[in-house]
């Protein structure tokens, strides 16, 4: 059995903040507002996990309102959601994402990106995909106001 997730988020730019992305800290001179770390495709490949197990969302599982989540490096969510999906016989199988920004430019980071998720969804680089794109200067991202993330992401029933 396959099981298929989708999962999407959005963050603004902060000033004072680091911008971390796929666990990996880039230079920019802005981060992303959020809670946590606010790693924009962390959170879209979780819920892309949590949606492939029918387990709800990300903001069900690490609500904003909860202190312990604060600053979070959303890893940690990441690993999380691979346990909870264990806990019902599914495993990762594989992942495809997508980064939308006009800046920074991420093809030099794709890569760490690419093997820091694979390491905490306890993947081969190999079954993980990263892409970044522009949104050609149009709507939010590509005024600079912010990131978006989509993730697609397979679980198969069995052990990890």
């Amino acid at each position: 059995m396959i099981r298929v997730g989708m999962g999407f988020d959005v963050h603004r730019f902060e000033a004072g903040r680091k911008l971390i992305l796929g666990g990996v800290e880039i230079p920019h001179e802005r981060g992303l507002a959020g809670h946590s770390d606010a790693d924009v495709l962390a959170h879209a490949v979780c819920d892309a996990i949590l949606g492939a197990a029918a387990l709800g969302d990300i903001g069900q599982h690490f609500p904003d309102t909860d202190p312990r989540w604060r600053g979070a490096d959303s890893m940690i969510f990441l690993r999380e959601a691979v346990a909870l999906a264990a806990a019902q016989g599914l495993r990762p199988n594989n992942v495809d994402a997508v980064v939308v920004a006009e800046r920074p430019r991420l093809a030099p980071h794709l890569g760490r990106m690419r093997a820091r998720l694979a390491e905490a969804l306890g993947l081969g680089e190999g079954a993980v995909s990263v892409k970044a794109t522009t949104s050609e200067r149009l709507g939010f991202t590509g005024r600079e106001e912010g990131i978006a993330a989509q993730a697609v992401c397979t679980l198969r029933a069995g052990p990890s």
